[in-house]
């Protein structure tokens, strides 16, 4: 009896591109291609002839359907060799879950499987699948929050424009009084200031670049896993552990650091005291400046940072529309407070502070590293006297609410901080009269805070007469 012929690969083989025909259709000539190959190659010859034989062919072959039909044949009986078992050659059915890698039946009953669990292919894909989507979405949520820093970046980019433009002025403004004497500090001064904001917005430009390039990664890793997971079960199986790999993703630092602003107390805090010994007669010095960066939003501070009021949307004046732009950055405080740019951590410290006709105010120190996001200060680490309209009371992070008895028409508060000692001591300069003192054992840097519920009148911090060597406080 005549044996039937086997067929080989060669027989389906698709001579120009050498894989198993697509579509093939039948040339004039007798041979038959792929009619993806055969129109590529009328298109590169500029003719049409049998990539074979050269023999010209008609314009549009027909398609080969038996040879079409058997070609499916062939790879169905074929089948994919991803889907067999390397040793053994049988179908992949289960997956090892002990080894995690896909097996056979004869795996399962060899004696390196023994005593291993397996479940079925499918199942194993699916509950795997899962897993990568898990780092999926992790990856989306680091993603996420790298879009979000650089979003505050940006805004950062911005606030420190503005912040710049808002120191420019007041340098300007002080050197319209000292051009003759100070031109040479004024150039100096202009060109430190910029490179500041050059510096810390390229910086921040720099930090987005590189979130840029790490969002990009991300992107792509996303887009590949995502590819992998769309494969066949045996081939994502195959390549779980390197997907697995490319979702482990270490996070870089994409924080906004405070200190990434500029510090505007440095520029126009005690700007005329620097340059004393140029113009002693009109200088002025002041012993404490206040930080614009951790004013409320609503407080008002004088251009010379010496002064904060409440502000008024009733009777808000042209002054107020000048004040220095706002960040919501974690030094600010939610209650209206704003301290003193210099903070304290040994020697004898005194300022005094004019509070006038002010109707609502607090003054006193308290802790670098009070709670600014809460209304209530005093519950976190500040000392301190105010006025309510009526009263004059003492306030302590122990909760005491102290009444005060205030000397006749003081319009002017001492304090006098001796860490050293542990003292803070709120006096009246003109009477020499004690207020009230606290006594505690500072662990941490202090800093004078000022708290205005007064539109009318501000609190300013008083200024003090310069010499070469200034004059102590009695």
């Amino acid at each position: 009896m005549e044996s039937k012929r086997s067929f080989s690969e060669e027989d389906f083989t698709c001579p120009v591109c050498c894989d198993v025909f697509k579509e093939p259709v039948l040339l004039s000539c007798g041979h038959s291609a792929c009619s993806t190959c055969v129109h590529r190659y009328w298109d590169t010859k500029g003719c049409r002839e049998c990539p074979l034989c050269r023999k010209r062919s008609a314009t549009n072959p027909p398609i080969n359907l038996a040879l079409k039909n058997l070609s499916q044949t062939f790879l169905e009986f074929r089948g994919d060799p991803e889907t067999l078992c390397d040793i053994h050659g049988e179908k992949l059915k289960l997956f090892c879950v002990n080894d995690r890698q896909a097996a056979c039946l004869m795996c399962r009953d060899s004696s390196k499987h023994v005593q291993h669990c397996f479940i079925p292919v499918d199942e194993a894909a699916s509950e795997l699948k899962g897993v990568v989507m898990s780092a999926v979405n992790n990856l989306k949520m680091k993603m996420k929050s790298l879009q979000d820093v650089q979003f505050h970046c940006h805004q950062n980019i911005n606030h420190i424009k503005q912040q710049a433009e808002y120191i420019r002025n007041q340098i300007k403004e002080a050197f319209k009084k000292l051009r003759q004497f100070l031109q040479k500090e004024n150039r100096a001064m202009m060109t430190q200031l910029k490179k500041d904001e050059q510096q810390k917005t390229k910086n921040l430009e720099s930090k987005i670049e590189q979130m840029n390039r790490e969002i990009q990664s991300l992107s792509d890793t996303i887009k590949d896993i995502k590819k992998k997971i769309e494969f066949e079960d045996i081939k994502f199986l195959k390549s779980f552990e390197r997907t697995l790999a490319k979702a482990d993703y270490k996070d870089s630092d994409p924080n906004v650091a405070s200190s990434e602003v500029i510090d505007v107390a440095m520029y126009v805090g005690n700007l005329q005291y620097r340059l004393w010994n140029k113009m002693q007669n009109i200088i002025k010095y002041t012993p404490v400046v206040l930080d614009p960066n951790t004013a409320h939003s609503q407080l008002i501070l004088s251009a010379d940072l010496t002064s904060v009021r409440d502000s008024d949307d009733d009777h808000e004046d042209k002054a107020d529309k000048l004040r220095p732009p706002v960040l919501d950055t974690p030094g600010r405080f939610r209650s209206l407070c704003v301290l003193g740019s210099e903070g304290f951590t040994s020697g004898l410290h005194c300022w005094d502070v004019e509070v006038g006709n002010s109707t609502f105010w607090m003054l006193g120190v308290t802790t670098e590293n009070v709670q600014r996001k809460e209304p209530n200060i005093f519950t976190r680490g500040a000392w301190g006297i105010g006025y309510d309209g009526e009263k004059l009371c003492a306030r302590s992070p122990l909760g005491v609410y102290t009444p005060l008895t205030s000397p006749a028409n003081a319009k002017v508060v001492r304090i006098r901080l001796d860490m050293d000692l542990g003292e803070v001591w709120f006096l009246d300069p003109a009477s020499k009269a004690v207020i009230h003192m606290f006594s505690h054992q500072f662990t941490e840097k202090v800093f004078p805070f000022f708290h205005s519920m007064c539109s009318l009148s501000p609190l300013k911090i008083m200024p003090l007469r310069p010499f070469v060597v200034l004059e102590d406080i009695p």
